[in-house]
């Protein structure tokens, strides 16, 4: 379903340039969900971006669905980790606005919504602006407008990397629940070992900048996991081995 073949991305420097994203090659199939995992700076949300059409590459290719992805487009949505809404908007309206640009009829657009709304467990929260909402919930309304537009594929951002450790696990839940509903395709960056092994299909782990494809770790645990299972306890050591390998050689910030 989606095909990305020799991805490169560079970009201009004072003194020459930096090579962000190197040979990256990677094909995600239908209704699959995969984790992107590497060291900090490595180049995932430079990945993600690249897919949904927020940044452009610098050469090779990415197809979806045997189509040229150059642009953003409702084929794609993506779910940020600053939660991203309007504060201005209730929750229904935030979760109706990709609708309202597209040029959906409000009675259309009140159907639809509604229905993400009750998926991602906001039935009774319609008409609460942002600021009434913990974290959970504002990510909630983040999904369920990315969902809204009816994509393709969903690019999830490090979503619930703002969240405390017990909303994040429950949060982790939840869009188990809601892949498992709607059959999307998901690739999810992240930086927790133990998320991408607790989410994902395949597990695909990326080298220090610039970015290529170390290890690919696919996982056959059937869902739900158990995070105490001695494989998925083993599992995550292989995986955080590899990782860690490569945060030492990670560029150093100055």
């Amino acid at each position: 379903m989606l095909d990305i073949t020799n991805l490169r991305k560079v970009f201009p420097k004072e003194a020459g340039e930096m090579v962000a994203i190197d040979d990256f090659s990677l094909a995600v199939q239908n209704g699959e969900f995969v984790c992107l995992l590497g060291p900090s700076g490595c180049g995932k949300t430079t990945v993600l971006r690249i897919i949904a059409g927020l940044e452009t590459l610098t050469s090779g290719t990415i197809q979806l669905d045997g189509r040229d992805v150059v642009n953003s487009g409702p084929d794609r949505g993506m779910v940020f980790q600053e939660f991203a809404l309007f504060p201005w908007r209730t929750v229904r309206k935030n979760v109706e606005f990709g609708l309202e640009i597209k040029g959906v009829s409000a009675a259309e657009r009140k159907t639809i919504g509604q229905k993400y709304i009750d998926l991602v467990g906001l039935n009774g929260f319609e008409e609460y602006l942002p600021k009434k909402l913990s974290g959970g919930m504002k990510q909630r309304v983040g999904i369920a407008r990315a969902l809204a537009n009816n994509p393709e594929i969903l690019l999830m951002d490090e979503p619930f990397g703002a969240l405390d450790a017990q909303t994040r696990n429950q949060m982790q839940k939840e869009l188990l629940r809601i892949w498992s509903e709607t059959k999307k395709t998901v690739v999810f960056v992240t930086h927790s070992v133990d998320e991408a092994v607790y989410l994902a299909d395949r597990v695909v782990v990326l080298t220090a900048r610039p970015s290529r494809i170390k290890e690919i770790f696919k996982i056959e645990q059937p869902r739900p996991r158990d995070r105490a299972n001695p494989e998925f306890i083993a599992l995550r050591k292989q995986i955080l081995a590899e990782l860690e390998e490569e945060s030492a050689q990670a560029p150093k910030l100055v």
